[in-house]
């Protein structure tokens, strides 16, 4: 287990960690992220905790964010996994951090050797969005140690299960637009279908 990046309140009543679990990919892909949240009391010397196992680091600092910790304080260091390899990625990955219920974490398939993928799918909690299946699409470099994430928008279960299944048998199709009209999130919940092949075997 690996702390990526962590933060403590001035007062000492809550820590919140972002953690990689490496054994993680070696089960059933994904997940490999860990939010944890410790709050203390002092006076009664006892402590509580809540986590969530996420598939992405801007996943897990969403998380902790929407539990009180800010934002600035749970960012990964400079040299801490992989640099974003763009603005794109940079930009999405702060859309992931800022918005915490928008959407539910359906699935996520983690690759872990070349080509280093994840595949995350997510359900918009608003029943009138005009795209609420999302899928996230992470892709390592491990050359240049940098990776890039993308966003595709479907409108139905389905579509985007097409699309994973394509992606996952090697066809690897690119993902549709998103409407610029929904922003992203990431929130951990329970599918409300049945979630999508996780990915190929092993």
């Amino acid at each position: 287990m690996t702390v990526l990046a962590e933060h403590h309140s001035d007062d000492a009543a809550h820590s919140f960690y972002v953690m990689h679990n490496g054994a993680v990919t070696w089960g059933i892909p994904g997940e490999p992220q860990l939010a944890l949240h410790l709050k203390r009391d002092p006076a009664a010397r006892t402590f509580q905790f809540d986590h969530a196992e996420l598939p992405l680091p801007s996943m897990a600092q969403s998380w902790l964010i929407a539990r009180g910790c800010p934002e600035e304080k749970i960012l990964l260091p400079d040299g801490m996994g992989t640099a974003a390899a763009d603005e794109a990625t940079r930009a999405l990955e702060k859309r992931l951090r800022s918005d915490g219920d928008h959407f539910a974490l359906l699935t996520s398939y983690t690759h872990d050797s070349d080509p280093v993928e994840t595949t995350v799918m997510l359900r918009a909690l608003d029943g009138k969005a005009a795209l609420p299946f999302r899928v996230l699409l992470e892709a390592v470099d491990t050359t240049a140690w940098t990776h890039t994430l993308r966003e595709g928008g479907f409108q139905t279960f389905q579509a985007a299960t097409q699309w994973w299944e394509a992606h996952w048998n090697g066809d690897k199709p690119q993902l549709p637009s998103p409407s610029p009209a929904t922003r992203t999130t990431a929130v951990p919940g329970l599918p409300a279908r049945p979630a999508p092949p996780r990915g190929p075997s092993r």
